[in-house]
Order: structure tokens, then sequence, then C-alpha cells
């Protein structure tokens, strides 16, 4: 009974209160959201690239799309394979102004007409070419684009 009396006095309330603030921003992670369209080829590569090669706990990789069509490309999970990354478990998932908000940072992969919604301080598009209905080869110049820029954003990450 006494230490219930204790947490109600005013000044451990307070206490109380900034610690559980502060375990909770402790535990945030800062997700990087890539989008694009149906996320479904890029997007997905992006979020399996990053959360592959990232090694800093406070940062994630998600992926979602302004339209998503409800599965990951077959061929972008085969391309991704080749490099030993396996992203058949992730989702296609829809855009929501959550992930927005949630995000440290944004990265479009060539849809930032069809992405209004995203901000601009903290949205850069990469400008890449849609693989999706292309050779298997196409698949994998966009892959080692996205590899690339991955493995650089990291970098810059980690220096910041």
């Amino acid at each position: 009974m006494s230490s219930w009396i204790k947490l109600h006095q005013p000044d451990m309330q307070l206490y109380v209160c900034n610690y559980i603030f502060l375990v909770t921003i402790a535990m945030m992670k800062k997700y990087i959201l890539f989008v694009c369209t149906e996320n479904a080829c890029r997007s997905q590569m992006a979020e399996g690239f990053f959360n592959y090669y990232n090694k800093n706990p406070d940062y994630q990789g998600i992926s979602a799309g302004t339209n998503p069509s409800g599965k990951i490309n077959p061929v972008a999970i085969e391309v991704m394979k080749e490099k030993d990354i396996d992203i058949s478990r992730q989702s296609s998932k829809m855009l929501t102004p959550e992930m927005i908000m949630n995000s440290h940072q944004i990265y479009t992969m060539g849809c930032v007409q069809e992405c209004p919604i995203t901000p601009p301080d903290k949205t850069e598009d990469w400008g890449l070419e849609d693989p999706a209905g292309k050779s298997r080869e196409a698949f994998r110049e966009v892959r080692a684009d996205i590899e690339h820029r991955i493995k650089r954003l990291l970098s810059d990450l980690s220096e910041s």
C-alpha cells in the first residue's frame, strides 16, 4: 500500500511519466520508407536490401505502395534470391498517413507524382525504371541500382 501512495505523490508522478517517456523514445525505431505504386518490385527489393545490409538496430526498412498489387512480383523474388535475400515473406502494403508520419526518411522509386502525400522535406525520388513486365535482365539492372543506393544510404546514415 505504501508504494501505491508514493506513486501518487506529485513529484513521483512526474518521475514515472518522464521515465516512461524516455523508455518509449529509446524503443522507437527510425523507419526508412520505400514507396512505389504497386509495392511489388522496386520498393520490395529496397526493403529487402535495407534490412539485409543494415546493422543499426535503430533503423528498419519498410515499403508500401499507393496502389498495392497485393503480391510481390515473382521475378523480383527470384532475382533477390540470387543475392541470397528472401523477400517472399514480405507483403504488398498500402501507403498510409501513419507510415509517412512515423518515417524518418522516404524514398520513392520513380513515382513521386503518384505520391503527393509524402512531405517534400523528407522525400527523395530515386527515379528508377519499373521492371514489371520486362526481362529478367531488366530486373537485375534495377536490383543492382537499388543495392548501390541502399549501401550509400546506409553509409550516410552511419555518418549522421
